[in-house]
């Protein structure tokens, strides 16, 4: 058995310190469960299933969760008390002035209305009167410089197998920004349902054609032009399931190696253009998409700054040409159209109502939505994803503050204890990987609430103005663009964050091997002070421990303890790591989601595995820290009934049926009944606190065992 690197923080002084009496506080809500539901049959309806029936979805929302809506909306509201007062001028400095006059600018319709368009003057200008590749590829960079991706996507990315560099990196066009709609596979099943959409795709299409200022006449067959594009990218894009894996999207080449890939573009002036002339390692995560792409392109002229066609097929003979007999080249007014969309379509929830009330129309069809959230939830999130670290600033004072990131860092450090204990006693892992195993753990970052310094928004708080929305996004676009791709070529910043502290989510970084809980989520019923410790450690814990799992599951397990992406298992144990992970494949492959819809096991696998290792880490984790202590506990349930209860019912959620049949084409989580149903049908622990017989619902014979 290897050495086990020692925990982070002190996990025996935190309980040596801790009372020998511990009084549990609150249980879980029992006016959420259905008793009438038995536990060992179908536990998530049994936790949930009062809650669920009574608790209507709002007409704004699409989905309506008892943790993470709940906690939103609260954490939306105290974020509006904070902007409209800056908005009335009560500031202290520059950045809350920002924030007001963006929040401002955002409320003001009457303005909206009047500017209407007159902001994207000179980009539908300059789209009308493209010709060539030389004109596409400098409205390229104009447009990514803003934030804008069409065609393909290009950012800054850490190395892969070298954690410490950013490189830059291309990637295919993605649903839902350079692809009109949410996955590839809504351009190509042929099932009934996504015939509909693809019909009401084009209708959007045309209409928001007919707004921006196109005939028409000519509206209808432009946007049956668009949609023909995007589904031959979407035909050489790379499927949903391989995006996960990823062995298959590192292909690091210098810029040479681009040209090669894809000819008709030219790439020397694209990463001029974005201030990038003397990038050259890149990383382009789908070649074949790429040299498709070129071939696509290859119908416009290619204007004076391209290569000539000789050297064009002496440098991509190998890759264009072959998919040439295959892929359509694209016709010039098709690709004006796609840009002219793209260009509204990034900006339509900015511009007047009119734009914004198609838009709605749209995702309606898409995710049933009845309504459009209100203006001053909307202006909120647009100002916390343009300035969230200035807004957060208020928000964790009136929040979580330094007393409960405390807490929580010591929260995961049981559930890091308890991790390492799992590792060092699993019988199917051997001592060639455990080792490994221990000093990732060991290595794992935690980033609690909020940054120890928040970002630097000087540059952008000059250009904030409350005359046009569109133009403080565009500048709030660009400040990102410009924050980003300027790291390339530079040492990784381990300072950053990815999500704003308000908001209501978490996530684990394999590349940095570090789990990020913002101060949005840590807000009851994920966590509470009066709550049961226990349901805390069910549900803000569970997530922790499934945060924490996530850097050993089937897409984290590739990453080693500093980030590199490269074999650290032993063949033998990863053979068994992966029959393992292919048992929760097929189990949630076997569950239906709505009607004929069937869970996509592959897809959702790394998640599924997070929550199974999540549930019994952080339950581990807490019959440690309650020992043989003295327990009052006011809750008829016991500990153990109370934690997978706590757990349960921060998953209780409302769909809609057309948003539910979204999540499962596309979204790599479970649907709620099934992460939560899922992973506890796998547990011993939780058949013995329910006393489930062997073989009922909840207690599976076919147990699939991980951690």
């Amino acid at each position: 058995m290897p050495n086990a690197p020692a925990a982070k923080a002190s996990v025996n002084a935190i309980q040596a310190a801790a009372p020998q009496h511990i009084t549990l506080g609150e249980g879980p809500d029992e006016s959420a469960l259905d008793t009438n539901v038995a536990a060992c049959d179908d536990f998530y309806s049994y936790a949930c299933g009062t809650w669920t029936r009574t608790t209507p979805i709002p007409e704004d929302q699409t989905t309506w969760m008892r943790s993470f809506s709940v906690i939103r909306q609260e954490n939306e509201k105290l974020l509006r008390d904070l902007l409209e007062e800056y908005a009335k001028g009560n500031v202290e400095n520059p950045k809350q002035k920002a924030l007001g006059d963006y929040y401002a600018a955002c409320m003001d319709e009457p303005a909206i209305e009047k500017n209407g368009l007159a902001p994207l003057a000179a980009d539908l200008k300059a789209i009308g009167a493209l010709k060539t590749r030389t004109d596409l590829v400098k409205l390229l960079a104009r447009f990514r410089e803003r934030g804008i991706h069409v065609l393909f996507e290009f950012a800054a990315q850490q190395d892969l197998k070298d954690a410490t560099l950013v490189i830059g990196a291309f990637d295919q066009a993605a649903g839902g920004e350079s692809l009109g709609l949410p996955e590839r596979e809504y351009y190509l099943k042929d099932d009934p349902r996504m015939k509909e959409i693809r019909g009401k795709y084009i209708e959007h299409l045309a209409r928001i054609l007919e707004l921006s200022g196109v005939a028409k006449g000519s509206a209808k067959s432009q946007a049956t032009g668009v949609l023909a594009f995007e589904t031959e990218l979407a035909k050489v894009s790379m499927t949903k399931e391989d995006l996960r894996d990823p062995d298959k999207l590192f292909h690091r080449i210098e810029r040479s190696g681009l040209k090669a890939a894809a000819p008709a573009l030219d790439w020397d002036t694209y990463l001029s253009d974005l201030g990038l002339a003397g990038v050259t390692t890149l990383n382009v995560s789908q070649p074949d998409f790429f040299a498709a792409l070129s071939t696509m392109l290859e119908g416009l002229p290619s204007g004076a700054k391209t290569a000539t066609k000789a050297e064009e097929v002496k440098a991509g003979a190998t890759t264009a040409t072959a998919t040439a007999t295959t892929v359509p080249k694209v016709k010039l007014s098709d690709l004006q159209a796609y840009l002219r969309f793209h260009l509204v379509d990034s900006i339509v929830g900015k511009l007047p109502a009119r734009f914004v009330d198609e838009a709605f129309h749209f995702q309606r069809e898409l995710t049933g939505a009845e309504k459009l959230p209100p203006r001053w939830k909307r202006c909120t999130r647009a100002v916390d994803a343009a300035l969230g670290e200035s807004l957060a600033e208020g928000f964790v004072k009136k929040t979580i503050g330094q007393e409960g990131k405390q807490v929580t860092l010591a929260m995961i450090a049981d559930i890091e204890h308890a991790m390492n204990e799992n590792i060092q006693g699993l019988a199917w892992m051997d001592a060639e990987t455990k080792k490994p195993a221990l000093e990732k753990l060991s290595l794992i970052g935690n980033k609690i609430a909020f940054p120890d310094k928040m970002r630097d928004y000087s540059e952008l708080e000059k250009k904030v103005q409350r005359t046009s929305y569109v133009d403080n996004a565009f500048a709030a676009n660009a400040f990102e663009t410009r924050r980003t791709l300027t790291k390339i070529g530079k040492p990784v910043d381990r300072t950053e964050w990815h999500m704003t502290p308000p908001t209501v989510n978490a996530y684990y970084d394999p590349q940095m091997n570090e789990i990020v809980f913002p101060a949005g989520i840590l807000q009851p019923p994920f966590y509470a002070n009066k709550a049961s410790l226990a349901v805390n450690y069910g549900a803000v814990g569970m997530v922790m421990g499934h945060e924490l799992t996530h850097g050993f599951d089937d897409e984290g397990s590739k990453f080693d303890a500093k980030g590199n992406l490269r074999e650290w298992w032993s063949k033998k144990s990863f053979k068994e790591f992966s029959r393992r992970a292919t048992c929760v494949e097929e189990q949630f492959n076997g569950y239906t989601a709505l009607g004929n819809l069937k869970v996509n096991g592959k897809l959702t696998n790394g998640e599924n595995i997070a929550d199974l290792g999540g549930l019994k880490i952080a339950h581990a984790a807490l019959m440690s820290r309650l020992g043989d202590k003295i327990i009052d506990n006011p809750s008829k349930f016991t500990p153990s009934q109370q934690f997978f209860l706590g757990f349960a019912q921060a998953w209780c959620g409302n769909y809609r049926d057309k948003a539910l049949e979204v999540l499962v084409n596309t979204n790599p989580h479970s649907p709620p009944k099934f992460r939560v149903n899922g992973p506890l049908s796998n547990l011993p622990e939780f058949a013995r606190a329910f006393s489930c017989k062997p073989g009922s619902p909840m207690a599976r014979k076919d147990r699939c065992e991980i951690w």
